[in-house]
């Protein structure tokens, strides 16, 4: 009996927990484009995964926001398409770009403090409940 105890033991021993996504995934480039008046603000950044363990982005917060949602658009059919996502994947080792043309945040109701030239604070969600928060430049249109 004793053999088999230690196998037991030696595999829930290897059997460690990833540490918190926050502590792995770089944040790189946020930003928003402000469009006049209540127009939605589009958010882009990239998530970089230097860790050894995959990541999943599940929603994002701001006060700057009246509601910020991830979305990404996409063609179909030779037409333009935007659409809500629950969640985004990011494998071990990869980037995923948040921008124009495909996933982005979309900030609904923008406050005012999404100003061209300042900032405005953003939380990002992971799946394993661990958060960033994050400063994100306020841009034009153009992204200048």
């Amino acid at each position: 009996m004793w053999p088999h105890s230690l196998v037991i033991l030696a595999a829930v021993a290897g059997a460690i927990a990833p540490p918190p996504a926050t502590q792995f995934v770089a944040i790189g480039g946020p930003w928003f484009r402000s469009l006049p008046g209540h127009l939605p603000a589009g958010g882009y950044f990239e998530l970089h995964n230097i860790g050894k363990w995959p990541a999943t982005l599940v929603g994002a917060d701001s006060d700057a926001c009246g509601m910020l949602m991830l979305h990404k658009s996409d063609q179909k059919n030779g037409m333009d398409t935007m659409s809500d996502v629950t969640s985004v994947d990011i494998p071990a080792g990869q980037t995923v770009k948040f921008a124009p043309g495909g996933y982005h945040l979309m900030c609904t109701d923008p406050g005012p403090t999404m100003k061209i030239g300042g900032s405005v604070p953003v939380t990002l969600k992971f799946s394993d409940g661990s958060a960033a928060h994050v400063t994100f430049a306020v841009k034009s249109a153009t992204g200048q």
